[in-house]
């Protein structure tokens, strides 16, 4: 486990899951779908419980240009700038419950953001970091 500073905000638009966890790879076939790869964006699934309705997944990408979620019908987060816990996962499409049993190890760290997410930052198409925001 280490700890990474995103310096910037990062506004991303999404698809939201149907169903989570069933519904999370359609969200991001979804997504791919209204816009091509870019080895420039940045890619992220984030979850959280939301609304007492259970955890709410999303796929998401980074904006480009101001507006581009919203010309896509898209919703917008905003990912936030500070300090986030996190593991990086090598190959993780080889053992794909290695992502939950992270993000349980890292919800156990003091001083979570509250109003933050579980991130997915996908670094390469076999690499993942998963993150969660800090307090400040």
């Amino acid at each position: 486990m280490e700890t990474i500073t995103l310096d910037n905000d990062i506004t991303v638009f999404y698809v939201e899951a149907a169903s989570y966890p069933d519904g999370i790879l359609e969200a991001h076939e979804s997504l791919h779908s209204l816009i091509p790869f870019s080895p420039e964006r940045k890619y992220f699934g984030i979850s959280r419980p939301e609304n007492g309705e259970g955890i709410r997944y999303k796929a998401c990408a980074e904006e480009m240009h101001e507006g581009e979620g919203k010309a896509l019908n898209c919703g917008t987060v905003v990912l936030k700038k500070g300090t986030y816990v996190s593991v990086v996962l090598k190959d993780y499409l080889k053992d794909l419950p290695s992502v939950e049993r992270t993000f349980s190890q890292l919800l156990k760290h003091p001083g979570l953001d509250p109003q933050g997410y579980c991130v997915e930052w996908y670094i390469t198409n076999k690499d993942m970091r998963c993150m969660i925001r800090l307090e400040n």
